[in-house]
């Protein structure tokens, strides 16, 4: 049974309850983060929480009281539960205005913040990273705040089951013939040993794991392009992977039915997720 946080009081996890009139229930009206643990530590926390700051104030919404405890929040979740191996997903809504609205509620209106963990064993040795992803391309049919991490995730969703029923792991989405990113990942591209990658804009999340991988490929004096690339591009990249703070650096083998490259991880590919974990571990608290 899980210990989860439930606005200031740690509970077993049939008794965490939010209200109907939630806004986080009733409009989606709420952003979120997930952390991953590895070893028991937490990997990038901080940039975590500065994403998460960042998120609240996009939508002008109050942080909650315990914005400074967060770290003894997590630390004290990954104590109770056991964890080794996993997430901690943060959660903040607007709160309960007690009725349903579409205008915000008084700005002293409480915001509620709810934190879980995920129990991933062996998360850092996944199987989909020895062998490579496949993927599917989609339209995106997203709003256009993507750099915003809320909790509108019905099409992404709806996105994975699309790659489920064509019988592959993830899909990638695609707006004016370019690929912004996958359902939950960041999406790159290896060419002639350079990296691609979209730049950062309003169509794309912000991962903490890419600027990650980013500054350490940098580090590494690997050659890096911040730019829109086609499907077709991707279709005749050398190397193709994923970023996201679960799936760290995940090759991607195929798009569409047509192999990436060789259709095997490549070797870009497998050195950045190499480093990403070695430096990562080294960084974690």
């Amino acid at each position: 049974m899980r210990t989860v946080y439930l606005n200031g009081d740690y509970l077993p996890e049939e008794e965490a309850k939010v209200s109907v009139f939630d806004r986080g229930f009733l409009m989606a009206d709420a952003v979120y983060e997930v952390v991953s643990v590895l070893g028991g530590k937490l990997i990038d926390f901080d940039a975590h929480v500065a994403r998460l700051q960042r998120s609240l104030a996009a939508l002008d919404m109050r942080a909650p009281d315990a914005m400074g405890d967060l770290l003894a929040i997590h630390r004290e979740l990954v104590a109770r539960n056991d964890l080794i191996d996993g997430l901690i997903y943060l959660q903040v809504t607007r709160g309960n205005p007690g009725d349903r609205d579409f205008h915000y509620p008084a700005p002293d209106t409480a915001p509620t913040l709810v934190l879980f963990t995920q129990s991933k064993p062996g998360m850092a040795a996944s199987p989909l990273a020895r062998r490579g992803a496949r993927v599917i391309a989609v339209p995106d049919l997203r709003w256009g705040l993507r750099d915003i991490k809320t909790v509108q995730l019905l099409y992404p969703s709806m996105a994975k089951m699309m790659a489920e029923a064509a019988g592959v792991d993830d899909a990638w989405m695609v707006q004016d013939g370019h690929i912004t990113e996958g359902t939950s990942n960041n999406a790159y591209i290896v060419r002639d040993g350079c990296i691609i990658t979209r730049a950062l804009s309003h169509d794309i999340l912000h991962g903490i794991t890419r600027a990650a991988v980013l500054r350490f490929a940098a580090e590494a004096r690997m050659q890096v392009d911040q730019r829109s690339f086609t499907l077709e591009e991707a279709l005749q990249a050398d190397e193709a992977f994923l970023t996201s703070a679960s799936a760290f650096v995940t090759p991607v083998i195929e798009i569409d039915g047509a192999p990436v490259g060789t259709g095997r991880p490549g070797p870009v590919v497998l050195r950045l997720r190499e480093v990403y974990l070695e430096e990562s571990l080294k960084r974690a608290i």
